[in-house]
Parts: C-alpha cells; sequence; structure tokens
C-alpha cells in the first residue's frame, strides 16, 4: 500500500479519525441480523462513506463556500449515523458497549470536521 500520510487530507487528524469510524461502521453493521440485508446495513454504510466523500471532496475546493458546503453534507451523514446507530440500541443489535463505542468514534469524528469547518473562515 501507498503511504499517503504526507500529503493533503491524508495528513489530518481528521482523516484518520473519519477512517477508524469507517472500519468501525463496517465491522458493527456485520453484526447485525440478516433482515437488515438491505436496511440499516447499507444505509450505515453509504452514510459513513458519505462522510468520508463529501469531506475529500470538499478538501479539494478552491472556494471556501464550496468547501463549507461539503462539510455540511459530511456533518449530515454524521448526524444520520447518529440516528441509525440509535435503532441499533434500540432494536438491542448493538450491545450498549457497542453503541458507546461507535457514538465516541463518531462523536470525535464530528469534532475534527466541526473544528475543520472553521478553520475554514
Amino acid at each position: 500500500m501507498i503511504d499517503k500520510t504526507s500529503k493533503g487530507y491524508h495528513k489530518l487528524i481528521l482523516w484518520s479519525k473519519l477512517k477508524e469510524l469507517l472500519t468501525l461502521t463496517y465491522k458493527l453493521t456485520d453484526k447485525l441480523p440478516k433482515s437488515e440485508e438491505f436496511g440499516l446495513v447499507p444505509q450505515m454504510k453509504r452514510a459513513t462513506v458519505s462522510v468520508i466523500s463529501n469531506f475529500v471532496e470538499g478538501y479539494l475546493k478552491s472556494s471556501r463556500k464550496d468547501k463549507n458546503r461539503f462539510m455540511e453534507i459530511a456533518e449530515t451523514s454524521l448526524m444520520e449515523l447518529e440516528g441509525q446507530s440509535e435503532i441499533c440500541l434500540i432494536l438491542s443489535y448493538w450491545t450498549n458497549e457497542d453503541y458507546e463505542l461507535f457514538d465516541k468514534k463518531r462523536s470525535v469524528a464530528g469534532y475534527f470536521l466541526y473544528r475543520y469547518k472553521l478553520s475554514l473562515k
């Protein structure tokens, strides 16, 4: 694998936090029942991919307005993940520990995304 840690967005702490969230999302959605194969599983995977995709696309935009718009979309996808993770807890698909770990990773990613967005002003 090519080492890109010193290039562009790869050097940001935010990027590493988003990758951690992505990995955990895929791991925890594997715990969901087969009945969610076409429900929560793809929705949560799409939401976490959306966070990363919109961050990267926004990072590469030249205007602050465009950057902010993509960061807001990424934030919205993080909120979508919050709701979906709560559904996993409510329906007892995840343990309290799973939920707390996920919520912490999501919150940390959200914090760094928020700080990055503030730095654009």
